[in-house]
């Protein structure tokens, strides 16, 4: 009789290579994905080398983070950007790689194509040169962040050297309150569990909460494990992960699909396996949640006020004074009400189509007009999210209240393209990280929430609960 086992483990067992001497085990991966910052570097080693890519039917590249979101106009204004560009554009014709590419109008943030086209599947290994990579973990795969001298080892083999983590547990149960979300649930739990929390673990997110959550929600908890600390994020598949993928362009066919399913349904984690650790959470208890400082941990109810040094452990004190001083905020000030310069709604954390889906509803239900003095930016996360979005008019819904309606893009998360903050602006942004310069200026501050939370900033002009701007609940 076999023991009971994980997701996690079962994946990690089935791709082992081999050990090596190091300890390590050589993991192949099953899709490795590419975007235009952390590859030419990679396929510079590669060519030194006078290698090949070993796989390049299960290798794909899309550019995201660069592009500017104002125009499409070839070339780019920033020299660099278009440098990066044109050598990706020669690496992948050179190798053979499938490129999603703007001239095809196919581009998109990398974390939303491989879902969109069914590339993402469960008991997967992903690898991809991008923090946020944790993200295709909500199907069910173990998918990993790598860096540049990584890229290179998967393009010329396929494989990864990596050390077998433990197993966290974190089982949300019950409902949501009536505005609170997804992006809420995960800034909670980075709260709770701390940046570091889940260094040297993979997060299994359980129970009837998941459960109950559509892919896209699935997908913004699993794209912040890594906020959390946690090497990866997953979720266990079952028949919402199915129904998402049948019929998509790489989701398997006829027979073969009926033999993935089966797959899948056995990588599931066994009822009775073990874990390293185990968080049990309601979801009554998650309010809406708004980040204060300069980590993902360092945020408050939309209620509540920014809490005293004391409140933290010793080890982070040292953080919290930093995190006063940078953003100018005071111990026991409310953070509602705190004036903002911008509103940012995108990114692979809550660029897609629902995301938007709930800002167009309250904002065709009432007359909301973007405030004068704020700047607010609404960027779909791929081609196919834009044409959907365009396809239901909700570009005029945007328009019409205000919002600068963009081309697809990472846009102001990581601010690597012209959608920058000047000076010491702060922005409501429902990105993934609020790091000091995050936004594109070295003095920017930036306080992350829900899509919903965006909306309601930049329709009062400061940090709002959207449930009483909207009349949610």
């Amino acid at each position: 009789m076999t023991m009971a086992q994980t997701l996690y483990e079962k994946v990690f067992d089935k791709h082992v290579v081999r050990q090596l001497p190091s300890g390590q085990s050589q993991l192949l991966m099953g899709l490795h994905l590419l975007h235009e910052v952390t590859s030419p570097q990679a396929f510079a080693m590669i060519r030194e080398r006078k290698l090949s890519v070993m796989f390049p039917e299960r290798t794909f590249a899309t550019v995201d983070h660069i592009v500017p979101t104002h125009t499409k106009l070839r070339p780019y204004q920033d020299a660099i950007a278009e440098e990066m560009l044109q050598s990706l554009e020669k690496s992948v014709q050179d190798f053979g790689i499938r490129f999603f590419s703007p001239a095809a109008n196919e581009n998109g943030v990398v974390h939303i194509i491989g879902p969109e086209r069914g590339l993402t599947q469960p008991g997967m290994t992903i690898c991809c040169g991008d923090s946020h990579t944790a993200t295709h973990g909500a199907f069910g795969a173990l998918a990993f962040g790598i860096g540049t001298s990584q890229i290179r080892d998967v393009l010329a083999t396929q494989t990864l050297a990596m050390e077998k983590l433990k197993v966290r547990r974190i089982e949300v149960n019950g409902k949501l309150r009536p505005g609170v979300y997804a992006k809420d649930v995960i800034l909670y739990l980075i709260q709770r569990l701390g940046v570091n929390g889940g260094v040297g673990f993979a997060y299994e997110y359980a129970g009837d909460l998941f459960d109950r959550f559509t892919m896209d929600e699935r997908m913004t908890v699993c794209n912040m494990s890594i906020e959390g600390g946690a090497r990866c994020g997953y979720v266990n598949p079952d028949q919402t992960t199915y129904d998402y993928l049948k019929g998509r362009e790489y989701a398997p066919k006829g027979a073969a699909w009926q033999r993935a399913v089966a797959y899948w349904d056995g990588v599931k984690s066994d009822p009775g396996a073990k874990y390293d650790d185990v968080v049990r959470i309601k979801a009554e208890d998650i309010p809406p949640v708004v980040t204060w400082g300069i980590t993902p941990a360092q945020s408050v109810a939309i209620d509540g006020a920014i809490p005293a040094v004391d409140a933290f452990a010793a080890s982070e004190r040292d953080s919290v004074r930093e995190a006063y001083a940078y953003m100018d905020f005071a111990p026991g000030q409310p953070i509602a009400g705190t004036k903002i310069d911008v509103a940012f709604i995108g990114s692979c954390t809550n660029g897609r189509l629902s995301d938007f889906e709930e800002v167009v509803k309250v904002l065709r239900a009432g007359k909301h007009k973007v405030q004068a003095h704020v700047r607010a930016l609404v960027v779909p996360g791929s081609e196919q999210v834009r044409k959907d979005m365009l396809a239901r008019g909700w570009d005029k819904v945007f328009a019409e209240a205000g919002f600068l309606f963009r081309e697809a893009g990472c846009s102001m998360c990581l601010a690597m393209n012209p959608d920058k903050l000047k000076g010491r602006e702060i922005c409501a942004s429902s990105s993934n990280r609020n790091f000091k310069g995050r936004q594109g200026s070295p003095q920017g501050r930036t306080l992350l929430m829900s899509p919903l939370m965006v909306a309601a900033a930049a329709v009062t002009g400061q940090v709002a609960d959207a449930r009483k701007v909207f009349g949610i609940g």
